[in-house]
């Protein structure tokens, strides 16, 4: 008769969270199970149950830990790019595509479970304050002159729209390596330049 493993871990959410995420990025959420994920972190099968009352909670959380990673890479890069609205502009942009490069399959999991009907709320907060940031950097930029006037949120689709199209093409393997940075910053340009009030 197999020992059943006793639940011992020093932090068995966020283990569990980084787990869910390796195993997303290398098979998709179809493929993902807390048993599998219970064996990968060392601890019994009923141990995440503690933290996760089902798969579809654990996918909850590993969207909002990504809606707050996303945030906190958008306000850092909107932090480190001075005070120019199109330098701020031009760093979010940067910093939105970087991350979701980076994290295809998660930021694909983080959308689809924040319009789920029955997303848990926290998961939408945390999708709202991931954009906060930018969306201030538009508004901030509407009242210097610096950025097209309407409504802010509007604006920002618009940009939004195009970075995601972007991500989409990029993370699709229609650029190479090499030439996808130089379509960044070709797009950003223009994304900047089609900001500006006429």
């Amino acid at each position: 008769m197999a020992a059943t493993r006793p639940y011992h871990h020093g932090n068995l959410r966020e283990a569990l969270l980084r787990e869910g995420e390796r195993a997303l990025e290398t098979g998709g959420a179809g493929g993902l199970s807390l048993r599998e994920l219970a064996r990968a972190v060392g601890v019994s099968h009923a141990a995440p149950r503690r933290h996760f009352s089902d798969k579809q909670a654990l996918l909850d959380a590993m969207a909002e830990a990504g809606f707050v990673r996303l945030g906190d890479a958008l306000s850092a890069a909107i932090a480190g790019a001075g005070a120019r609205c199109d330098d701020r502009l031009a760093a979010v942009a940067r910093a939105y595509v970087g991350f979701a490069r980076r994290h295809a399959a998660l930021l694909e999991l983080m959308f689809a479970a924040k319009h789920e009907a029955g997303a848990p709320p926290e998961l939408r907060e945390a999708g709202e304050r991931a954009f906060a940031a930018p969306l201030r950097v538009i508004a901030e930029g509407q009242a210097a002159a610096e950025v097209v006037a309407g409504d802010p949120e509007r604006v920002a689709i618009v940009a939004f729209a195009t970075m995601h199209g972007l991500v989409s093409l990029a993370n699709a393997g229609m650029f190479d390596d090499v030439a996808v940075d130089g379509v960044i910053d070709d797009v950003v340009e223009r994304l900047v330049l089609g900001l500006r009030p006429r």
